[in-house]
C-alpha cells in the first residue's frame, strides 16, 4: 500500500474511532443525564471555575500531551511501522476509553482526583498507595518537564539551560498557586497556537518533504537497531498517544471547569484522539526520515526532523511547539500534585495560605531531584505510567461491573495492559531482572489469571457503594 494513503487511512480510523467507539463508550457508562457539574456544585474561584468549552478542550489536550506523543513516537518508530498500528488501536480502544471514562467517573464523583476514585472502588489500601505514587510520579514529571524544555531552549537561544530552568520553575510555581483562569486559562490559547502549527505543518508537508512517505510498511519485521523486542517494549515506549495513566491524574483539572455533561465526550475522548493524531504524525515523520535520523538521540532527532520538514524558521517554531507540550504538562502536573495532597489532608484550597503550605514542599522536592539523571527518571516514569493506566482500567471495570454495565469495554484493555506491565518489568533491560521475553510473558499471563480469579470470585463479597448520580 502507498505510504501516504496508509497514513491518511490511520487518520480516518482515529476520527472514526471518536465518532463510533466514543459514542459506544458514552452509552456504556450511562449515568444521570442532567448532572450538575463540579464547577457549579463546588465553585471556589480557584480550582472549580467554569471555563469556555474551547479553552477546556485546549487545556486538556496540552495537559495530557507532554513530550510523550513526540519523544515516545520518535523512539517507538525505531521498532518499525508496527508503531503506527499500536498508536491507532491503542488510542481508540484503550487510551481514549481510559481518559473518557475516568473523566466521567470524576465528574459523577464531584471532581475527585484519581487516588480517591481508585480508593472508593478498590479499597483504602489502594487509595493510600495511589496518593503516594501519584504525587511522586507528578514530581518526577515536574523535574523532567523543567530540564528537558530548558535544554531545548538553551540549544536554540543565547540564554543558558540553567536560566530557562529558573524561568520555567517560577512559572510553574505561579501556575500551581494562582486560580486556574489567571495564568493557565490565559496563556494556553497562545501555547495551543504553537502546538497546532507544529502538528498541522508537519502533516501538510509530509508529501513534499523530498522523501517517500512510509517507504517500508513491513509490520512483521522488528527494525530496532539494537534488536530490542517489540513485545512488550513498544507498549511502554509509546504511551501518550496510545494509553497513559498520567492522563487520569490530569483530567480532574478540566472536569472541574467544564460546564455541561454533554460535552464530556468531545473534550476527553476527543482530546485523546487528537493526541493520538500528533503521535501518529511524529511516528510517520520518524519512519519517513529514518535514514536521516539514524543514530540520533530522540531530542536531536526531533530538531533535525523539524528542520528537514519545515526549514530553519519553521523547524524552530516546531521545536518551540514541542517545548510548549512539555511546559503545559509540567505546570499542571505540579498543580495536580497540590490538589491530591489537599484532598488527602482535607485542606481547603480557596485561601492562598493553604496552597502555599502544599506547594512549597512540592517544589523543594523538585529542586532536590534536579541532579538526578533524566534518563533514570524516564525509566521509572515509563513503567509506573503504564502501571497506573492498568490500575485505572481495572478500577473502571469494577465500577462498570458493579453497576451491571457492559464491562468488557475496559476489561479487555485492562487484561492486555496487565500482561504488558508484568512482562516489561521482568524483561526490559533497564529494569534489571533480565528474564527472557517468553518467560516474562508466561509469568505475566499467570499473574493475569490470578487477577481474574480475584476479580470474578471476590472472596470477601464486599462491594463499593454506587454514587447516587450513577445509579
Amino acid at each position: 500500500m502507498n505510504g501516504l494513503l496508509f497514513f491518511l487511512l490511520c487518520v480516518l480510523l482515529l476520527v472514526g474511532g471518536y465518532a463510533v467507539y466514543g459514542r459506544i463508550a458514552e452509552r456504556v457508562f450511562h449515568g444521570k443525564a442532567d448532572l450538575e457539574m463540579p464547577c457549579k456544585r463546588h465553585a471556589d474561584g480557584v480550582d472549580f471555575v467554569p471555563l469556555p468549552t474551547w479553552k477546556v478542550f485546549m487545556i486538556q489536550l496540552l495537559n495530557i500531551a507532554g513530550l510523550g506523543p513526540v519523544l515516545g513516537a520518535v523512539s517507538g518508530c525505531l521498532f518499525g511501522p508496527v508503531a503506527l498500528l499500536w498508536i491507532v488501536i491503542g488510542c481508540i480502544f484503550a487510551g481514549a476509553v481510559h481518559d473518557f471514562l475516568s473523566a466521567m467517573l470524576c465528574a459523577y464523583s464531584g471532581g475527585k482526583n484519581l487516588p480517591e476514585l481508585i480508593g472508593h472502588w478498590m479499597g483504602p489500601v489502594a487509595r493510600h498507595a495511589l496518593r503516594i505514587t501519584c504525587v511522586v510520579m507528578l514530581v518526577m514529571i515536574g523535574v523532567i518537564f523543567t530540564r528537558t524544555p530548558a535544554e531545548m531552549l538553551g540549544n536554540i537561544t543565547p540564554l543558558s539551560a540553567t536560566t530557562f530552568c529558573v524561568i520555567i520553575l517560577v512559572y510553574y510555581f505561579l501556575a500551581t498557586l494562582l486560580p486556574i483562569q489567571t495564568l493557565i486559562g490565559r496563556l494556553y490559547p497562545f501555547f495551543a497556537a504553537l502546538f497546532l502549527f507544529m502538528a498541522v505543518a508537519l502533516m501538510v508537508m509530509l508529501p513534499f518533504c523530498g522523501h517517500e512517505v512510509l517507504p517500508n510498511l513491513d509490520f512483521f519485521t522488528n527494525m530496532h537497531p539494537k534488536g530490542l523486542p517489540v513485545w512488550p517494549l513498544i507498549f511502554v515506549t509509546i504511551s501518550c498517544g496510545a494509553i497513559s495513566g498520567f492522563h487520569g491524574t490530569q483530567s480532574p483539572l478540566m472536569v472541574r471547569c467544564l460546564q455541561e455533561r454533554r460535552l464530556m465526550r468531545p473534550v476527553f475522548y476527543g482530546a485523546m484522539v487528537t493526541e493520538g493524531l500528533v503521535a501518529l504524525i511524529w511516528a510517520t515523520v520518524g519512519l519517513t526520515l529514518r535514514s536521516e535520523l539514524a543514530g540520533l538521540a530522540p531530542g536531536a532527532a526531533i530538531s533535525t526532523a523539524s528542520e528537514l520538514m519545515l526549514g530553519q524558521v519553521g523547524g524552530m517554531i516546531a521545536v518551540l511547539g514541542v517545548v510548549v507540550l512539555a511546559i503545559t504538562s509540567g505546570d499542571t502536573a505540579l498543580r495536580v500534585g497540590r490538589l491530591i495532597m489537599a484532598e488527602s489532608l482535607h485542606m481547603e484550597q480557596a485561601g492562598i495560605k493553604n496552597r502555599l503550605l502544599l506547594a512549597v514542599p512540592i517544589f523543594a522536592v523538585v529542586i532536590l531531584l534536579f541532579n538526578i539523571d533524566i534518563s533514570i527518571l524516564w525509566r521509572y516514569f515509563g513503567w509506573a505510567n503504564q502501571g497506573l493506566a492498568c490500575l485505572s482500567l481495572w478500577m473502571l471495570t469494577i465500577m462498570l461491573r458493579q453497576r451491571k454495565r457492559p464491562y468488557w469495554l475496559t476489561l479487555v484493555p485492562a487484561m492486555f495492559m496487565t500482561v504488558v506491565c508484568v512482562a516489561y518489568l521482568l524483561c526490559a533491560p533497564e529494569c534489571g531482572i533480565h528474564l527472557d521475553v517468553l518467560t516474562s510473558s508466561l509469568i505475566g499471563l499467570g499473574f493475569l489469571a490470578l487477577v481474574l480469579v480475584l476479580f470474578w470470585c471476590n472472596p470477601r463479597r464486599t462491594f463499593p457503594s454506587i454514587p447516587e448520580d450513577l445509579q
